[in-house]
């Protein structure tokens, strides 16, 4: 079955930028064709479709999901994935919140052992063609 994602709006994917913690330790690139920031390897938060994502250790993600707004992040439905919660979009506008949250997920993520980067997938080669016996008659 074929999932299809919608874009991130624009204003939610400049407000994203906006809001990624300035420290060197973070790297900005995509995931799954959406923003995202990384500290060590590991993602800490990004954009999925309208969503703005923070990755957060179990006793702050219980009191993020206290937030009116605030759910598990399940990219399908049905398959939470274990750590991140969607930003209430009323939280979006408020800077000085979404400081605190977005700091708390780096810093968690900065503490997970760094991933080492994965080489660049090399695509398989054909097998060389085969020539055919001729049969003779």
């Amino acid at each position: 079955m074929k999932m299809s994602w919608r874009r991130s709006p624009d204003a939610l994917v400049s407000r994203f930028s906006e809001i990624v913690p300035s420290d060197p330790r973070v790297e900005r690139r995509k995931m799954f064709g959406y923003p995202a920031a990384f500290v060590g390897g590991n993602m800490f938060m990004g954009l999925h479709q309208e969503n703005l994502i923070l990755r957060l250790p179990e006793q702050q993600r219980s009191a993020f999901l206290s937030i009116e707004g605030a759910s598990v992040f399940e990219p399908m439905p049905g398959r939470p994935m274990r750590e991140y919660v969607v930003v209430p979009e009323a939280m979006l506008p408020d800077s000085s919140a979404l400081r605190v949250w977005t700091g708390r997920s780096l810093e968690y993520a900065a503490s997970l052992p760094s991933k080492k980067a994965k080489p660049p997938v090399k695509k398989a080669k054909a097998p060389p063609a085969r020539k055919q016996a001729r049969r003779r008659d």
